[in-house]
């Protein structure tokens, strides 16, 4: 069962851009094993509410709580070290790299045996191998010795999850982890998504826009529109909400039940 205490937590984040309200005083708390979907139409603000929990920009009112502390003037790479992942901040750690050589040097990082990139590889076994188990995981140990800059998409977005997994944060934030992918890489991607949500020490925030993505995997929806937080609940309660699917998704109750 997940704590009844929050792992993470905004209040009231605000960020304006002159004067446009990006995000307008978005208070959400996210419990430990939960995964909670982030919905709304382009520009409503979910991209930049990520951003600013995981420290690419900094709000203009406003706080991040993990674990009860107070994290928001804290760096990407500080919240990075206390547990916040986000998928994008690790594509392309090392383009120049194998897919092997990348999930190593995670794992190393995480091991807290600093980024020795010409150290003998008999001397990392267990790095390796942990390399190893977690390319497996993701179905990519036939292109573990390709550079990661020559990958195909998918593949790519597979090396994210990959990466998280062996940084093992306590969040884990994906943003839209299906977007380009093809109809036969959309279930690796979920299939890893669920093998983490099962591991009730993992928070996962998900924006994404597929009705059945979220369906199968969301314990939780919040909805953004203009920046404000103007649903949060089950996925059933939200998703066939009028207001929701008509003005905020773009569907109608029709569409979400067929669509």
């Amino acid at each position: 069962m997940a704590s009844e205490h929050p792992i993470l937590e905004t209040r009231d984040l605000s960020i304006r851009f002159g004067g446009h309200v990006a995000v307008d005083h978005v208070s959400c708390a996210f419990a430990r094993g939960t995964l909670t979907a982030i919905v709304g139409p382009n520009g409503a603000g979910k991209t930049t509410y990520f951003n600013l929990i995981s420290g690419q920009l900094r709000p203009t009112d406003g706080r991040v709580f993990l674990n009860g502390e107070d994290v928001t003037r804290t760096s990407v790479a500080e919240r990075t070290d206390r547990g916040i992942g986000r998928a994008f901040q690790l594509t392309n750690l090392f383009p120049s790299l194998s897919v092997r050589e990348n999930v190593r040097l995670v794992a190393q990082a995480k091991a807290r045996k600093g980024f020795d990139l010409f150290s003998m590889a008999d001397s990392h076994i267990e790095l390796i191998e942990r390399a190893e188990h977690v390319l497996a995981e993701v179905r990519l140990l036939d292109v573990a010795d390709q550079k990661v800059s020559v990958l195909p998409h998918g593949d790519q977005r597979k090396l994210e999850v990959a990466l998280l997994i062996a940084l093992g944060p306590q969040v884990l934030m994906f943003d839209e982890p299906t977007a380009g992918m093809s109809v036969d890489e959309v279930p690796v991607i979920l299939d890893l998504i669920r093998q983490l949500k099962r591991d009730f020490d993992r928070t996962i925030l998900l924006v994404e826009h597929k009705m059945d993505v979220i369906r199968s995997l969301a314990d939780r929806i919040i909805v953004l529109h203009n920046g404000a937080l103007v649903a949060d609940g089950e996925p059933a309660a939200v998703i066939n909400s009028p207001i929701v699917q008509e003005a905020y998704l773009g569907r109608t109750p029709e569409e979400t039940t067929h669509g």
